[in-house]
Order: C-alpha cells, then sequence, then structure tokens
C-alpha cells in the first residue's frame, strides 16, 4: 500500500503525463505546483486564467510558461466554463480548481450540457498522513456536501472507495464518524450511521467495511477502541473517516494540517474524472499532492 506522498507521485509518473485543464491559473501556489508536476511528467497543462497577471508571476518565481497552452481568459466564471469545456471534448483529461471559488468551478462542471457529470455525486476526498500513524487517511467529505443523508452518504463512501482502491487499499475499512459510538434518537448523526451500515451489511455498498457510529478515538486507535469495548473489524483501524457533516468534516481535515501537521492532498470524486480542489490557502505541496492523488486514481476510474 501506499503510505506516503512521494509514492503516490511516483505512481503518478508511471502513469502520466495527463493532461490537465488549470481554471484561473494566476497564483503563486497554483504555478508553483503545475510546473513541479510537469517536471516530474505527472501531467501536462493547460493554463486558463489571465495569462497577463500569470506572466508576471511566473517571472517572479523564474518558471518558463512557453512550455505550457496558455489560455487568456480574465473573467473567472468564463474560465471555469473553459476548463471544463476542454475535459467535456477530451483535449484534457483532468480538471484543477485554481485560484478560484468553489462554487464557481462547481458550477460548470454541473452544467446538463457541457459538464462533467455522470449521474453520481460530488464529494470531497481528502488524503491526509499524519506522524503518529503508520497509514494515511482518507477523510470526507470536507467540501461539498453540507448536511449529507442516508443515501447522499453512500455516494460519499464509493467516492471515498475509488480514491482507497487507486492507493492500493483493497478492502478499505470506512468509519461513520460521530460523536459518541452508540445509537441515539437524540444525535441523528448516529441514526444516520446506523441506517448506511445496514445498508452495506445488506449487500448495497461494495468493495469496503463499513461500521458505525464509532467516536473519531475508536475509529482510529485499537486503543481507544479495547478501553470502550467496541468490537468491530473497522474498530481502531479506519482507513476512511466519513464525517457526519460539512462543518465536523472541514474542521478536521484543516486540525489534522494546523494542529498535526499532517501532509495533505484533496480531489473531487463523482464526476467523470477526478478534479484537483484544495483550499486557495493550501500550499503548493499540498496542490501537488492533489494533482499526483488524481493521476493516480484516474488510472483506477479508467479500468
Amino acid at each position: 500500500m501506499i503510505k506516503i506522498f512521494k509514492e503516490i507521485a511516483e505512481k503518478a509518473k508511471e502513469i502520466g503525463p495527463k493532461t490537465m485543464a488549470v481554471a484561473v491559473c494566476q497564483d503563486e501556489d497554483i504555478l508553483k505546483s503545475v510546473s513541479y508536476a510537469y517536471e516530474k511528467q505527472i501531467v501536462n497543462p493547460i493554463l486558463i486564467g489571465d495569462i497577463e497577471e500569470t506572466r508576471k508571476i511566473a517571472r517572479k518565481l523564474k518558471i518558463d510558461l512557453e512550455k505550457f497552452e496558455l489560455i487568456d481568459i480574465k473573467d473567472k466564471v468564463e474560465a471555469c466554463k473553459i476548463a471544463v469545456k476542454a475535459v467535456h471534448e477530451k483535449k484534457a483529461t483532468m480538471l484543477m480548481k485554481g485560484f478560484v471559488d468553489t462554487s464557481l468551478i462547481l458550477r460548470a462542471v454541473l452544467d446538463k450540457e457541457k459538464g462533467l457529470m455522470d449521474g453520481g455525486l460530488i464529494s470531497h476526498v481528502g488524503v491526509v498522513a499524519v506522524r503518529v500513524f503508520d497509514r494515511p487517511f482518507i477523510v470526507t467529505d470536507s467540501a461539498m456536501n453540507i448536511a449529507p443523508g442516508v443515501n447522499d452518504k453512500v455516494h460519499i463512501i464509493e467516492n471515498a472507495v475509488k480514491v482507497a482502491h487507486g492507493l492500493g487499499i483493497e478492502k478499505p475499512k470506512v468509519a461513520m464518524l460521530c460523536a459518541v459510538e452508540k445509537v441515539s434518537k437524540k444525535m441523528p448523526a448516529t441514526v444516520q450511521a446506523k441506517e448506511v451500515v445496514e445498508i452495506y451489511e445488506r449487500g448495497g455498498i461494495k468493495g469496503c467495511i463499513v461500521g458505525g457510529p464509532f467516536a473519531l478515538d475508536n475509529a482510529v486507535s485499537i486503543e481507544a477502541a479495547k478501553h470502550k469495548g467496541v468490537n468491530h473489524p473497522v474498530a481502531g483501524n479506519a482507513d476512511v473517516l466519513v464525517a457526519p457533516n460539512i462543518e465536523s468534516g472541514n474542521i478536521l481535515n484543516k486540525s489534522m494540517e494546523y494542529f498535526g501537521e499532517a501532509k495533505k492532498a484533496g480531489i473531487m470524486m463523482g464526476a467523470k474524472t477526478p478534479i484537483v480542489l484544495t483550499s486557495r490557502a493550501s500550499s503548493d505541496e499540498a496542490k501537488f499532492n492533489s494533482i499526483a492523488l488524481a493521476v493516480l486514481v484516474s488510472k483506477t476510474m479508467d479500468m
């Protein structure tokens, strides 16, 4: 199994380079990550955005833009549309959100005629590597679905499982996170978790093991699970952490980064191709990790 982002990048290089359309490219970290991914032969980027501003940034960073295809679109909404269109028309095989609000790129992706939807549910899937654990965690959904219902969470799990398979985890253990590990009508998230597990037990979710509800500690720590008497194959061994809502997912994802110094990557799943999507505040390293992850997962989706 791939445990570190260096290995993800190496695997992505074996698959690539993939042609990637970048929507709104005028940003330092975007250019750094895309240029590095190009040098590593992971992607061939199409830069779409304000090219005059992009050239200024590139000169400052000493990045040669002549090796890239450039499309000058100053309007951010239009840049998102052009980037999505490039993938829709198979001029590019991947899409990356640049320095633009997620809502704008999502609007273009969801367009019924020229978008990239394939009947699924869009969700954000993060891969997070924390020093104190010997395995990465897949965290979902921290950016897309505000208050997902039971059926939404089934789709969210399916998207996360595709990423896990891309990482080489053949049978990922999926934990439905809640505040407590017992079902309580006073805590709707625990009731939903139980219902999702029941769908899994009826064969409605494939390629993984689903358990819950779990509090975070007994999902990731075998000792905590033993101490609380939680007996389940997922308990203490979770690969995938499914948050009950966007607030908890977002806080979990960012707290691992800022408090735990985690290395991370983030992509959007549920469309025809993985979409590189990180926070605008994310570092160039996180953006590069996300590009490599998207390339790796795209191979699994092509199979």
